[in-house]
């Protein structure tokens, strides 16, 4: 994987040109120390410190309300025109957000692949960030600190410069669309950027002990922690909203003043929702938040593992520090494991 070296004064011209491979987007700051991914016209506007933002970068390609078709009575039903033109240059992904994408590309492009994600990802182009974990980040105990696929450039600050790794073609176009910016990697650069390596590593303060957790949880299936995480959860869904990598949605009409016209929407559901488990007749399969609260567990570390080998949590942090009941999943692993909350 060939890497160069980006100073930081050419950064903002870095960001210029980049217009025209699509529409820019990254991190902006919104109220007081929240972030989203948004447009930026200014490269000012770009919050290079944020540690995540408010919704990960699955917004762009599984959205979180869309219109699969319109349909008519007599005319039948026709999928809408999309933004075809539309091209997206998503400047400043974490590596928890862009395995969370990989994760998704498993799902929704795998065996039943959804149309809609897949046209959008493949007009997008994604350029990763490195970041320093904050108090809510476990993704070194996911083993997604780290990301050597899945983008088309990654830029790891070393103070002076970036040392910026190119994942693709498109991002060697990139590159090469701006090659009088770049320069070549040195002896200080590198030893720089592993002195940089350690101090972020050291920087971790939250870890989660994942290995046999699949194991541990079949063996407190009925555990008393279910309970206790039910009176404390709110079944909101914000968990589920803000996760990289959770994919549930609802399908539901809306018909049109004339009665014999209207759309078919999808949304963002979740396993939370009281309704979620509902069928015909009125029966729930989940009527208890304890057996919804224990589901999203056991499909994020037991159920995702079985099937594909690895846990779909990517160490965000997000539905830590986005629960407005404060639901802590440090604290729910250590008490199935029987351990002390420090």
């Amino acid at each position: 994987m060939k890497i160069l070296k980006l100073p930081k004064e050419n950064f903002a011209e870095f960001i210029t040109r980049l217009g025209a491979f699509g529409e820019i987007h990254a991190p902006t700051k919104r109220g007081d120390g929240s972030f989203v991914f948004a447009p930026v016209t200014n490269v000012s506007e770009i919050a290079l410190s944020c540690n995540r933002t408010i919704l990960p970068l699955k917004k762009y390609f599984f959205k979180p309300t869309e219109v699969m078709f319109n349909f008519h009575a007599r005319k039948g039903y026709e999928v809408p025109a999309e933004e075809m033109g539309r091209k997206l240059v998503i400047f400043g992904a974490h590596p928890c957000d862009i395995h969370g994408l990989k994760i998704l590309d498993i799902v929704l492009g795998g065996g039943y692949a959804d149309s809609y994600f897949l046209r959008r990802k493949n007009r997008a182009a994604v350029i990763g960030l490195d970041c320093i974990p904050d108090e809510y980040c476990f993704c070194r105990s996911t083993g997604t600190d780290f990301v050597d696929s899945g983008f088309d450039l990654f830029f790891s600050d070393i103070d002076g410069c970036y040392l910026v790794r190119i994942g693709t073609s498109q991002g060697d176009d990139m590159v090469m669309a701006a090659h009088s910016l770049f320069r070549e990697v040195e002896e200080h650069d590198r030893e720089a950027y592993k002195s940089k390596s350690i101090r972020r590593r050291e920087s971790f303060r939250t870890e989660i002990q994942l290995q046999d957790l699949p194991e541990i949880m079949d063996l407190e299936y009925e555990n008393e922690v279910w309970q206790e995480v039910a009176e404390k959860c709110l079944s909101c869904g914000t968990c589920s909203m803000v996760c990289p990598t959770c994919y549930c949605y609802a399908v539901f009409d809306e018909l049109n003043l004339d009665a014999c016209s209207g759309q078919r929407k999808r949304r963002w559901d979740s396993c939370l929702f009281k309704d979620y488990a509902l069928v015909a007749g009125g029966h729930n399969f989940r009527a208890k938040r304890s057996s919804r609260v224990k589901n999203r567990y056991f499909h994020k570390q037991r159920g995702f593992v079985s099937r594909y080998g690895r846990p779909s949590c990517v160490g965000c942090g997000r539905c830590k520090a986005y629960c407005p009941a404060g639901v802590d999943i440090l604290e729910v692993v250590q008490k199935l494991r029987s351990e002390t909350h420090a």
